[in-house]
């Protein structure tokens, strides 16, 4: 996963290496939260940020990519909506594009969207509905996979759909006029607006994109253009003269140009911007702080007042695989909620609990509205071998289990986190023989449903935007399983399916968030996966980088938002 460009459902990773350094250091102090801004310098147009990233390729085409509306892909392209990212807050969905955030008049399957006055794109042509319908369906197309597909799966008549380039058009996204999109949808869905805030709802100019190179060189909609593009070592963002501030509310655009200096090792960009040498002066750290690095960054008094740390981030979890053996008892799947050890695996991700990030309950990650806390399986974060045993004892297993396999991934501190789970189970009985794998290999065993499966999956999501629909139907609807899906548990119940369908269909906040939380219990009764934390995601940044911070969600810096001062 590219950290600065796509930190998104790519997330599904056995060790994933967010970290924190809340607690610890207190990072955030001065803002009285765990999720703050670190600068205290008024943010002023004008400068090059620097942003240091470990990746050595990044792709600004829009169909292409998983990017967070506030990461890098929104420097250079708007979206239908996007987000109101502030410290300490919940994410707000607001207009783009558009004039607002989608209207519906018939229960969630008809939306419309108005754009703004005064749109144009980087070579002066003004943006049109039909250029924002064009950038949807050359999504479509297989050479432009790779994106998002929430937009796919839920277009009327995009079954079998192969994008633009050929002739064919979609008919459920109808631009009646120059200004007016019409989306028809296969079936009620509340979050349309959400979906609208996703990377393909960036408009590309009609009859353009069909270069393979297309993301190097990018139409702009957004306040900034691609001037210089050096493979593998940096790319040079400059001002779009053409895009207008005032028909933009969550793009400041301070600085004059932003460069992502490309194939920067993470420890070493950490080591960099906590000596803060006059180049690093104005730059950021993409990729998350080590554990190893925090700790170097407490001992350094002005280090440690540059570091931001977010309150929460993805769910770290371990998945039950429900079709394989005695894991299909739910009966059995309910001993792990209290034969794992949090508190070790906690230990094992960053040192300490603190720096690791809260003992997780529930499915939808803190930070998303609407979220209700609940424990279903009250234990001690130690967990409770005793009564797991008797779990399993009841469930008709006296001896425990054993010869299960835990597949996990390489990256980050995967083994270290498997070896903490493999030595809490073998407390409680059970039998475990890790599968450690190189990322690849993780990913096409969690996305294909194979032969030769796992019993368990040390996982972690982040959502796609911040609705809880976006944390529970990617991972717990049967339509996710395999066919590139990421229902690591293989979990599959009707009456589930049935609740996410009607949560989704649900346009009221409220009660959307209600049957939400209903879903969230129904999916935890049946145990096929325990939470383990919710991590937390540093970032260090340079002392002539201003309005650095983290909202409640995501756990990443807003891109948008940032600035260097002189």
């Amino acid at each position: 996963m590219n950290t600065h460009s796509s930190p998104s459902r790519r997330l599904v990773l056995a060790g994933l290496g967010a970290t924190s350094f809340l607690a610890a250091c207190g990072a955030n102090e001065r803002q009285g939260s765990g999720s703050g801004q670190s600068s205290g310098s008024t943010p002023a147009k004008g400068g090059t940020l620097t942003v240091l990233v470990s990746s050595t390729s990044t792709n600004f085409d829009p169909a292409k990519s998983q990017s967070l509306a506030i990461t890098s892909l929104a420097l250079v392209h708007r979206r239908l909506t996007s987000w109101k990212v502030e410290s300490g807050k919940p994410a707000e969905l607001v207009p783009d594009l558009a004039t607002d955030v989608g209207s519906t008049s018939d229960g969630g399957t008809t939306w419309t969207f108005t754009l703004k006055d005064g749109l144009l794109f980087s070579d002066g042509s003004p943006i049109r509905a039909a250029d924002v319908k064009w950038g949807l369906e050359r999504s479509f197309a297989a050479s432009f996979s790779g994106g998002l597909t929430y937009h796919k799966d839920l277009l009327a008549g995009a079954a079998g759909y192969t994008g633009p380039f050929e002739g064919a058009r979609l008919a459920s996204i109808a631009t009646p006029d120059e200004k007016t999109l019409v989306f028809t949808l296969a079936r009620p869905y509340g979050d349309w607006g959400w979906v609208a805030s996703t990377p393909a709802f960036a408009p590309v100019p009609e009859g353009r994109g069909a270069e393979a190179d297309y993301g190097l060189k990018p139409i702009a909609s957004g306040p900034y253009v691609l001037s210089a593009v050096q493979q593998g070592v940096k790319i040079e963002m400059t001002r779009n003269e053409h895009w207008s501030a005032s028909t933009d509310d969550v793009r400041p655009a301070y600085p004059d140009s932003v460069v992502f200096s490309l194939g920067q090792a993470t420890d070493v960009v950490s080591q960099r911007l906590a000596a803060d040498s006059a180049a690093d002066q104005t730059a950021f750290g993409a990729g998350f702080v080590s554990p190893a690095q925090l700790v170097q960054v407490a001992n350094n008094p002005s280090a440690k007042d540059r570091l931001v740390t977010s309150e929460s981030g993805a769910l770290a979890f371990l998945s039950l695989n429900t079709r394989r053996g005695p894991l299909q008892n739910a009966e059995v799947r309910k001993a792990f909620q209290y034969a794992v050890d949090k508190a070790a695996f906690q230990v094992a991700t960053a040192g300490t609990a603190a720096l690791a990030g809260e003992v997780a309950t529930t499915l939808i990650t803190d930070g998303i509205s609407g979220r209700e806390e609940f424990d279903l399986y009250p234990t001690d974060p130690s967990g409770d071998p005793a009564k797991a045993k008797e779990l399993l004892a009841a469930a008709g297993y006296p001896q425990g289990l054993s010869g299960l396999k835990l597949l996990v991934s390489q990256s980050n501190n995967g083994p270290a986190q498997a070896q903490a789970i493999q030595a809490a189970l073998v407390k409680a009985g059970i039998g475990v023989d890790l599968q450690v794998t190189d990322e690849d290999a993780y990913y096409a065993a969690i996305n294909t449903v194979n032969a030769d499966e796992y019993d368990l999956a040390l996982a972690s999501w982040q959502p796609d935007f911040p609705s809880p629909n976006a944390n529970l139907q990617p991972l717990f609807a049967t339509s996710a399983i395999g066919n590139g899906g990421y229902n690591s548990a293989r979990y599959s119940s009707p009456s589930v399916d049935a609740a996410i369908a009607a949560a989704q269909a649900t346009v009221d906040t409220d009660a959307a968030a209600k049957a939400w939380v209903a879903v969230d219990k129904a999916v935890m009764a049946d145990s096929p996966v325990v939470p383990l934390i919710y991590t937390r995601n540093s970032f260090l940044r340079g002392s002539k980088v201003t309005n650095f911070f983290i909202g409640a969600f995501p756990a990443y810096p807003n891109y948008l938002a940032v600035g260097v001062s002189s």
